[in-house]
């Protein structure tokens, strides 16, 4: 069969982050709030970097960043990002005097995690109360909300923390249905009432990430964190925001095929006709899903192809039909909404996932550039 190898070099896969999208989606996430808005930066900013992610969106008027980690935060400072930053998970443990170091909010979201830290605490460290407000995956339980805030005005008057927010999370809130947001705005009230009747001033509240931002105005408070929407992902699919990414792979080989030829492992895909097949250098290694439906694709040249059979670790395979391209032609595996480029929510729906996974995905050998 004829056939074309590659030769020479050409541009690796690449995932490009278009900072003017991130621009943009915050100036779409303020006209929807009057809250302060916290851009969230966890998973080294949704697979789009964390640092070009926080300066886009602070340049666009994000008042606070969020993320993961101390470590991530620090990596923040260090880049010369100088506003507010909440760190909630803390996978590592709370080191207290790190966090005052370097000027970074820990939310506390236990009794013993709000007691550890005051035990070493030396500094004092800017506190947020993490309520469970019916996510029951973190935050302090309702039961022991009250033994929480006492203990945290008692370390207030010790200097060693300080109480400036109190936080929630919507387990809900993808369904943009203010009824089922309800029950946790309700919470969240309570929780600042309660804050507030303990004399530890009026701190900011927050509850609503970006299906709340965009679709609830109840669940706004005083700060509104923002992840996702950041990076074009609209979660209660209501919005369409902008895509802030892409990924681009090189064609490394070329074959015309009869029909009747079985391609890739276990010949799950027979092709119908004569035609060309060409080879992208990205797999599920790469974070390209390994199990999607006959209606994945790829652009080239303007035109969507079928990807051809099962996804390898290092490689897919794509039936260009009676069009032959050339070693090194670029195509688009995502990329902002338009023509015949797929999105990462296309390929979301081709693997029965969300978008976060496609995104948080891209493996390491993926070369990383902004527009």
């Amino acid at each position: 069969m004829p056939l074309e190898r590659r030769s020479g070099t050409f541009s690796p896969p690449t995932l490009q982050t278009l900072p003017a999208a991130v621009t943009a989606n915050v100036a779409e996430l303020r006209a929807r709030t009057r809250s302060t808005i916290m851009a969230v930066v966890k998973a080294d900013g949704f697979g789009h970097g964390a640092v070009t992610v926080a300066r886009a969106a602070v340049a666009a008027g994000a008042g606070w960043l969020g993320t993961t980690s101390l470590a991530d935060a620090s990596a923040l400072r260090a880049a010369g990002l100088a506003v507010p930053i909440l760190t909630w998970l803390h996978p590592s443990g709370i080191d207290a005097e790190a966090a005052a170091a370097t000027g970074v909010d820990v939310a506390v979201g236990s009794v013993d995690e709000l007691g550890a830290l005051v035990a070493q605490a030396v500094s004092t460290v800017r506190i947020h109360l993490h309520m469970d407000t019916g996510m029951s995956r973190g935050g302090c339980p309702r039961d022991r909300w009250d033994e929480l805030i006492r203990l945290a005005r008692h370390a207030q008057q010790a200097r060693k923390v300080r109480v400036v927010g109190v936080m929630g999370h919507l387990p809900l809130a993808d369904r943009a249905d203010p009824a089922a947001n309800a029950p946790a705005v309700a919470r969240m009230r309570r929780a600042r009432q309660a804050v507030r009747a303990a004399g530890l001033g009026s701190p900011l509240v927050h509850l609503a990430a970006t299906s709340g931002t965009l679709t609830d105005p109840a669940t706004h408070f005083s700060m509104v964190r923002v992840g996702a929407g950041l990076v074009g992902i609209d979660p209660s699919e209501t919005v369409e925001l902008h895509g802030a990414s892409r990924l681009t792979a090189p064609i490394v080989h070329t074959a015309a095929v009869p029909a009747g030829t079985a391609v890739g492992y276990g010949g799950a895909y027979v092709t119908d006709r004569a035609t060309h097949l060409s080879v992208l250098p990205v797999g599920y290694a790469d974070g390209i899903p390994r199990e999607c439906s006959p209606q994945a694709g790829v652009e080239i040249g303007g035109r969507r192809f079928p990807v051809a059979g099962r996804v390898s670790m290092d490689q897919i395979v794509i039936d260009t039909g009676a069009d032959r391209f050339r070693i090194g032609t670029s195509a688009t595996v995502f990329g902002p909404a338009g023509g015949a480029t797929p999105t990462i929510r296309d390929w979301a729906r081709w693997a029965g996932t969300i978008p976060h996974t496609i995104v948080t995905g891209i493996g390491p050998r993926v070369k990383r550039s902004i527009a």
